[in-house]
């Protein structure tokens, strides 16, 4: 089963930094977009950031400068290197990606995923 897979979360001091990675697992062909959103307790799930394919993103205007996308299509990865972290206590990470897939048998089909989420903590 095609699947995001989430790690590098966890507590840092505001000013400090954090990367984090989102691996493909399962028969994926070729992905299209992927990205990073963030879900703060109580508060809807908002885009950080995106990347294409080819490598165009897209920032929130709030980690603009100081957040950074990346992917590498060989391995189907997506990274977001976080600096300058602000003070905005706990927030749920999740990795988004979308691309073709097998999910049967000799049927490719047109995916969209989500990883589970991992926790970033910014707090001294």
């Amino acid at each position: 089963q095609v699947q995001l897979v989430e790690s590098g979360g966890g507590l840092v001091q505001p000013g400090g930094s954090l990367r984090l990675n989102c691996a493909v697992s399962g028969s994926i062909f070729s992905m299209y977009a992927m990205g990073w959103y963030r879900q703060a307790p109580g508060k809807q799930r908002d885009l950080v950031a995106t990347i294409t394919h080819s490598d165009n993103t897209n920032y929130a205007d709030s980690v603009k400068c100081r957040f950074t996308i990346s992917r590498n299509n060989t391995k189907n990865s997506v990274y977001l290197q976080m600096n300058t972290l602000k003070p905005e206590g706990t927030d749920v990470y999740y990795c988004y990606g979308e691309g073709l897939g097998a999910v049967e048998v000799d049927t490719v089909r047109f995916l969209e995923l989500w990883g589970r989420g991992t926790l970033v903590t910014v707090s001294s």
